[in-house]
């Protein structure tokens, strides 16, 4: 099979039928042997009911519910799992993503080897109050993964099969999944100006929680990326530098305490609870012994895991 197109969705009955008829439309023009695959992410109108009577009249329509709203990233893995063709391609299903880029994606994947395409809306139809804070969201994103993408949230994407077969998107990582494929190993990844639509049915899904909790996950997925498989380097690391310090204040207060018993005037011999490096010394020696042994657990929950395995193996004999 040539393309699998993922549609994940949530409250857009209204735009469904139009959507599937563009996509259709495309598909067949450029000859494709395909399948549209709708996620529907436990929608309150009739969205599921729109999906089951496409699907008595085109076998190529597959489709997922779930009991209730999960959000965009279970959507995006359930589909991604399921998928047959040598070409994924997601989109949204408000009419914002157009059907018309698919064959240049495809192509792109295909003839340029691409192992991620990734769409850049140039030119958004999107309120200030959604294209500031996501100017801001990519400019953040492009610092922490390295990778050069002007639009990281773009429902529009086309992957090559092997890399959805081998990245897991959870909580709120599809915003992500170019940096998720380039942790995997896959480095050939690229970028395409698309159209952009207005929203014509619906409101949109935008809140200002996405844009905070955004944030945090870049900063898990920055932190799992980099120590997930070795957690002492990065505790071990704070943990010596607490310790130090604790230390040096510690030998301070002992140099301030043997030097003020030495001295002429023996009756004056400050208190050590009365040096500030006292304190300093206790915090710091705590807190070095506390994230060390933090890091011991880390290393030995990681060693002991019998969780995913995040190797990927490119070829085998």
């Amino acid at each position: 099979m040539d393309l699998s197109i993922v549609v994940p969705l949530y409250n857009e009955a209204n735009s469904l039928p139009e959507l599937n008829a563009w996509i259709t439309r495309v598909v067949n023009e450029a000859g494709f042997s395909y399948e549209i695959i709708y996620v529907d992410d436990g929608s309150e109108d009739d969205s599921w009911s729109v999906i089951c009577g496409l699907r008595q009249t085109d076998s190529h329509i597959h489709g997922i519910r779930f009991r209730r709203n999960y959000g965009k990233s279970p959507a995006l893995h359930c589909g991604f799992r399921r998928v047959e063709g040598e070409v994924v391609i997601t989109m949204d299903a408000d009419l914002q993503d157009s059907p018309d880029e698919v064959q240049e994606l495809y192509r792109m994947v295909q003839e340029e080897g691409y192992d991620l395409v990734s769409g850049w809306k140039k030119k958004r139809y999107d309120p200030l109050s959604k294209t500031l804070p996501t100017k801001l969201f990519n400019a953040t994103a492009r610092k922490f993964s390295g990778l050069k993408l002007h639009d990281f949230n773009c429902g529009l994407k086309a992957y090559r099969r092997e890399v959805v077969k081998s990245i897991e998107v959870y909580n709120d990582m599809h915003r992500y999944i170019p940096y998720l494929a380039k942790i995997a190993g896959f480095r050939h990844i690229g970028e395409k100006a698309v159209q952009h639509q207005a929203r014509k049915y619906g409101t949109t899904k935008f809140g200002v929680s996405r844009f905070f909790n955004g944030y945090l996950d870049l900063i898990t997925l920055w932190f799992t990326s980099r120590f997930g498989k070795k957690p002492m380097h990065f505790f071990g690391v704070l943990g010596t530098i607490m310790f130090l310090v604790g230390f040096i204040a510690l030998v301070i207060v002992l140099a301030v305490k043997v030097a003020s018993i030495l001295s002429p005037e023996g009756s004056l011999r400050p208190l050590v609870t009365n040096s500030p490096f006292f304190y300093i010394s206790l915090t710091g020696m705590i807190l070095g012994t506390q994230l060390f042994l933090t890091g011991f657990i880390g290393e030995l929950i990681v060693r002991n895991s019998s969780g995913r395995n995040t190797y990927v193996i490119r070829e085998e004999l």
